[in-house]
């Protein structure tokens, strides 16, 4: 059976995209301030001369980093990929690059093809935060209580309403399909301090910066671990501690 590639010479293209989100409101269109998609869409109509429209799967929040957000486009059929590659990074501002690009069935949906999604986050814990890491961790002045984290992680392994831990959680995913499955987190060491590696089937708005902000309660003393299940019942994010911030956060994988 001919396909829809076949019949009008488009072809659907996945790309594999790095950034580094300081610079940017975060992936999707905001109309405070520039953003990721429309940088790299920018760089397309600019290299075609005509409007090209990209699709994200991971709608990433201001500051926010990736090693491997995915994103979809539709172009008249490329013969030399790695000259297409070439040529939209040569465009590209230096803290956005498309690392890959690859052919894919019609039918392909960048989200809701997608069966897992991966992220860490990168705390800092030393007297001092490493210059070269101020803008990719968040500095912990407080005791971190190693023990108390791993208890607190516990709680949120499983599937779950996490309502509580979405900001504007009356609209969007956190209104139609608050219940989301968490595969792991894992507390791993690293030099300064720790990173946080969370798999899930995915996460809502500013979901994972607010389970580290519990978690870093926990590490302080300032929350217990039992209370977890209570504030994911609840459903209030008003009763969940701050979000952590932004720039410790890193896209790192989505798996399909």
């Amino acid at each position: 059976m001919t396909t829809l590639a076949k019949k009008d010479n488009t072809t659907k293209y996945k790309l594999t995209i790095s950034y580094d989100g300081g610079a940017y409101v975060g992936w999707q269109y905001q109309p405070n301030g520039l953003s990721i998609q429309k940088v790299i869409e920018d760089t397309f109509t600019t290299l075609f001369k005509k409007e090209i429209k990209i699709t994200g799967c991971s709608r990433t929040d201001a500051g926010v980093h990736a090693l491997g957000q995915i994103a979809t486009v539709v172009l008249e059929h490329q013969s030399d990929l790695r000259k297409l590659i070439y040529s939209l990074n040569s465009l590209l501002p230096n803290d956005i690059r498309i690392n890959k690009i690859e052919e894919v069935d019609p039918n392909f949906h960048v989200r809701y093809s997608s069966k897992k999604k991966i992220y860490h986050y990168h705390l800092h814990c030393e007297l001092f935060h490493n210059p070269c890491q101020r803008s990719y961790s968040h500095h912990v002045r407080h005791l971190f209580r190693e023990e108390k984290v791993k208890e607190a992680i516990l709680h949120f392994i499983g599937t779950h309403n996490f309502k509580a831990f979405a900001n504007e959680n009356s609209k969007g995913a956190a209104s139609s399909s608050p219940v989301k499955t968490i595969y792991s987190i894992d507390l791993i060491k690293q030099p300064g301090g720790y990173r946080l590696e969370f798999e899930g089937n995915g996460f809502l708005y500013k979901m994972i910066r607010n389970i580290v902000g519990t978690l870093l309660e926990c590490a302080k003393g300032k929350l217990e671990p039992s209370e977890i299940p209570n504030l994911i019942k609840s459903e209030n994010r008003r009763l969940v501690p701050k979000s952590a911030p932004a720039l410790g956060l890193f896209l790192v994988k989505i798996e399909y």
